[in-house]
């Protein structure tokens, strides 16, 4: 019996570890089928949630065993998937995130024999069996994270040979089976091999951008905010670059354009354990003037209990991203907060916004993740909610929760 570590608003309706496999990243549903991305486990987990009071893992897609494919998108009865060196095997938590370097893929072996990389399409019309038709290799170490709602265009964060990190494309998706880069941009500093040089400290690196109305919101870790005019898929031009790392300390992750509002939010993720960094934000931004947006208010921290004292990775980790077909909201805003388990905040008014639910899970009994620093403490990593309230949501450990919103 799962008992929640607290819960407002939001109740249990079932769990599973995956057939051992807990460690979930993101997950997307489609067709009564959630599909997981993993580090650890080394390949996609597909479950039957059609019940979602006994959700069954009903398949695993493996991939190369020293990459990792932790992001994906569904639309169309295709399944994208990234594939990645697994960097973060090969470096303490806090050198993975601290800094950056020139990219040279050729030192960790021979790419497609020592390690895979590039985005992997699957046709998942047969939800509980993908079958891989395509896959789109790139000339580094791999891709982070994409978007793609099912249009011609897909976009992504691609870690590419002679960069410093990993750079925004535009991948055209008009034939799935063979998907190709056709645009590409990066903040002025980061092509290392054209004699570009950085003038910023920490790691600048796109983690990945949402696009809306033909408009990225680019998220680039210690690198800030960009806001990019992309109807030219091939030539992205920079509208506004913000950054805020000093004074505040960075981790730029997850942008959510509102446009019916004229708002974005953008959560700053928490890297380190708590007592290793400072408090991480999410903010709210005016969007008017797309040229100038300003800030105006940060989501409550959780309160409902000391979680600096819990410890562990404590702050903003992945907003739900309003996609089409899911639960799409302009003023209730669903997020993960790592060690605070899921948030749900009320932002009908911007410059008050209140948390109006939680769910924080009990900890792990088996770990998944390697420590590397960590501390074993949970990690609500990744969530998609449906139109009727189910919120789906991974743990870096402890596999995929099935919750219910029970508020207004």
């Amino acid at each position: 019996m799962i008992t929640a570590d607290g819960a407002r608003n939001i109740s249990l309706v079932g769990h599973t570890d995956q057939n051992g496999r807990g460690d979930g990243v993101q997950v997307m549903v489609h067709r009564g089928h959630a599909y997981i991305g993993t580090r650890v486990s080394r390949g996609i987990v597909v479950t039957d949630v059609r019940d979602p009071r006994n959700p069954k893992p009903v398949n695993f897609m493996p991939i190369h065993p020293n990459s990792w494919c932790m992001h994906l998108q569904t639309a169309n009865d295709l399944l994208l998937c990234i594939e990645e060196l697994d960097l973060k095997a090969l470096l303490s938590l806090k050198d993975y995130y601290s800094s950056s370097n020139q990219v040279d893929s050729s030192r960790y072996g021979k790419r497609g024999e020592d390690f895979s990389a590039g985005m992997r399409v699957y046709d998942v019309s047969d939800p509980a069996n993908p079958r891989p038709i395509g896959f789109m290799e790139v000339e580094g170490l791999g891709l982070h994270r994409i978007w793609w709602t099912g249009g011609r265009y897909a976009y992504a964060s691609a870690l590419l040979d002679g960069f410093l990190d990993h750079i925004f494309i535009c991948i055209d998706m008009a034939d799935p089976t063979k998907p190709r880069e056709v645009g590409r941009w990066w903040i002025p500093g980061m092509n290392a091999a054209a004699g570009e040089e950085a003038n910023w400290k920490g790691r600048c690196a796109l983690h990945h951008a949402v696009v809306e109305d033909d408009i990225a919101y680019a998220s680039w870790r210690d690198g800030g905010l960009t806001i990019l005019d992309v109807k030219d898929k091939t030539k992205p031009e920079l509208i506004v670059h913000r950054k805020w790392s000093p004074p505040f300390p960075g981790g730029t992750h997850s942008a959510l354009p509102l446009h019916d509002r004229n708002l974005l939010l953008v959560a700053d993720e928490a890297t380190l354990n708590i007592d290793q960094e400072e408090m991480k934000r999410t903010w709210i931004f005016d969007i008017r003037e797309k040229s100038n947006p300003v800030s105006i208010a940060t989501l409550p921290t959780p309160s409902d209990r000391d979680y600096v004292k819990i410890g562990g990775q404590f702050g903003p980790h992945n907003l739900h991203e309003n996609r089409p077909g899911s639960f799409q909201s302009s003023t209730t805003i669903f997020a993960t907060w790592q060690s605070a388990g899921v948030r749900v905040f009320d932002i009908a008014d911007p410059y008050r916004p209140a948390e109006i639910g939680f769910w924080v899970p009990p900890q792990p009994t088996k770990w998944m993740e390697p420590m590397r620093g960590r501390a074993k403490i949970r990690h609500t990593a990744d969530l998609f909610v449906q139109k009727d309230g189910l919120i789906y949501i991974t743990d870096y450990d402890a596999g995929l929760f099935i919750l219910q919103w029970e508020g207004a």
